[in-house]
């Protein structure tokens, strides 16, 4: 008798299109409908990817955060960052930002005068990761990390390479900091590969890429801007390539993000872009925003000025 396939993947979520920050379009398929999260993981946009004209270019003018920590991927393009704490930084392509909001903080995220001037294309991640109740308050903390830091693991037949952002795959490990156990990778694979992710982890996989990849040992097809949200119950996850390329055996390269923590198993209570624990904690966030607790950032007029004119030049050429 044949012996019963592990089923790992126990559902298939489609993003969803929408908009966000300045004017800017996502795929989300993290929150969605009946699926709230995949504790710790809280929401995952997928920014783009977008091919902007000279003066074209949006990002997320400044806001406030409190309780979690935001974590950026560029993959082209452009974003600069400045915040209430008198932090700068620039995001560059293959660049990782991990910032815990913590106790609180005004940032802006916005497209480099480079990228605004001359145009270009614009894709990237954005992934909110829950913290404990016993971090929530604690200083805010960055790191920006260039993609020379940012290790990566390599297969013994060399059809699939790992971008270890955090955690550790086969040895390989990540120079980023967390507050719970967490994998954060970029996957790509042109022939299939068995991932080892801790017992009691929560994970996500999701396929960034227009090409079509087998997932878990079941091999659930996920196509590009699916997620997959995995049950390892105990067993690697089978990744596998699975379209051809033309006129050839060799498969075409497929590339996904996978996700995965330790569950922090506590009360969430999130609205906008606050996450606590209770609604009491959420009213105090709201309060202290407004009583100018979280600070300012020079230049805030300027930069609605420039998303606005942006918004407009887009919709003058008929862009979303």
């Amino acid at each position: 008798m044949a012996s019963k396939v592990l089923k790992q993947v126990s559902r298939v979520i489609t993003a969803k299109r929408q908009r966000e920050g300045g004017g800017f379009i996502v795929r989300r398929p993290l929150p969605a409908a009946s699926f709230d999260y995949a504790d710790p993981f809280l929401m995952l946009d997928h920014m783009g990817p977008a091919n902007y004209g000279p003066g074209e270019a949006v990002g997320a003018p400044d806001h406030p955060h409190r309780g979690f920590e935001t974590v950026t991927y560029m993959l082209s393009g452009e974003f600069e960052h400045h915040d209430s704490h008198g932090n700068h930084g620039l995001l560059k392509p293959g660049w990782v930002q991990w910032m815990t909001a913590g106790s609180g903080v005004i940032h802006s995220e916005m497209p480099s005068d480079e990228l605004l001037k001359k145009g270009g294309r614009f894709e990237g991640f954005q992934i909110w990761v829950n913290l404990p109740a016993k971090d929530k308050m604690i200083r805010p903390r960055y790191q920006d990390v260039p993609p020379e830091n940012i290790p990566w693991f390599r297969s013994a037949d060399a059809k699939t390479n790992i971008k270890v952002i955090a955690g550790e795959v086969e040895g390989v490990t990540a120079t980023i900091d967390t507050h719970t156990p967490i994998y954060f990778l970029d996957l790509r694979t042109s022939g299939k590969y068995e991932l080892n992710i801790p017992e009691g982890m929560s994970a996500i996989v999701y396929n960034y890429y227009p090409a079509d990849i087998l997932v878990g040992q079941e091999k659930t097809k996920i196509s590009e801007s699916q997620m997959a949200v995995i049950k390892t119950q105990g067993q690697p996850v089978l990744f596998e390539a699975a379209e051809s390329e033309e006129g050839g055996e060799n498969k075409k390269e497929a590339r996904v993000l996978v996700l995965a923590g330790t569950p922090i198993g506590e009360e969430v209570a999130r609205y906008g872009p606050f996450v606590m624990n209770t609604d009491e904690e959420l009213y105090q966030a709201f309060a202290d925003v407004e009583t100018g607790r979280f600070g300012t950032i020079p230049g805030s007029t300027e930069r609605m000025r420039k998303t606005r004119e942006a918004n407009e030049l887009r919709n003058k050429a008929g862009k979303e």
